[in-house]
């Protein structure tokens, strides 16, 4: 009746005969109608197929509605468009992913982070937040709670860019400083205050060229891609 560890655990396997089983959270039965029941047979191989080359957050989570989409511009009538949209996973063309990673990886920068305990410190921080948000949700005020989702949510996708030393990654630092900012005077309703640590990011940029030494110090190559 219930989803037990081990159907779940067929789910996530990459095993073929595996594959697009066992979709239900609760009750099994949805499974049985819809046809993708699977007991566990044998020792589940979890994983991907195909392992995702990126450490971004955003492409982690979204990569496969761009599959979807390159396969939908890349099928030829109706009905292979509309397979694409609904029909099996295992339907999607494999070569499609690496495609797209090479278009939008041209390099693998991993592991060139020089400050990796500022890595790991960001890490620990959304661990944390994300674990006093759980504990406390139903005390939060919903900003709170927002502020919370967002700046986590911010943090993933700056922990990505840093591994692969993204060029825009100071500017997304700048940002959720600014966000925080924002949220903190907002919360001591001092929010027109907003205006000093940004003239300040400014200041810095224009005087000490703020970029520049973020670059060097944060990331092994100065000249980020």
């Amino acid at each position: 009746v219930f989803i037990t560890p081990s159907l779940h655990g067929v789910h996530h396997a990459s095993d073929e005969k595996y594959l697009d089983k066992n979709y239900g959270d609760v009750f099994v039965f949805w499974d049985k109608i819809f046809g993708t029941f699977q007991t566990e047979e044998e020792l589940p191989k979890y994983g991907l197929t195909h392992p995702i080359k990126s450490y971004s957050f955003l492409w982690q989570h979204f990569h496969y509605y761009l599959e979807i989409l390159e396969a939908y511009k890349q099928a030829s009538g109706f009905k292979a468009k509309w397979n694409t949209l609904f029909g099996s996973p295992s339907l999607m063309d494999q070569e499609i992913r690496p495609k797209l990673e090479s278009k939008y990886f041209q390099r693998k920068n991993a592991a060139k982070i020089r400050f990796k305990g500022y890595v790991n410190f960001q890490m620990i921080l959304v661990v944390a937040l994300l674990t006093f948000t759980t504990l406390f949700f139903g005390q939060m005020k919903s900003l709170d709670a927002f502020a919370a989702l967002i700046f986590t949510i911010l943090t993933l996708i700056n922990i990505g860019a840093l591994l692969e030393q993204r060029k825009w990654i100071y500017y997304l630092e700048c940002f959720r400083l600014i966000f925080v900012f924002a949220y903190a005077f907002y919360t001591f309703d001092i929010f027109g205050f907003l205006i000093f640590p940004v003239a300040a990011l400014i200041v810095l940029e224009r005087t000490i060229a703020l970029r520049s030494l973020y670059n060097k110090y944060v990331l092994k190559y100065p000249d980020t891609n």
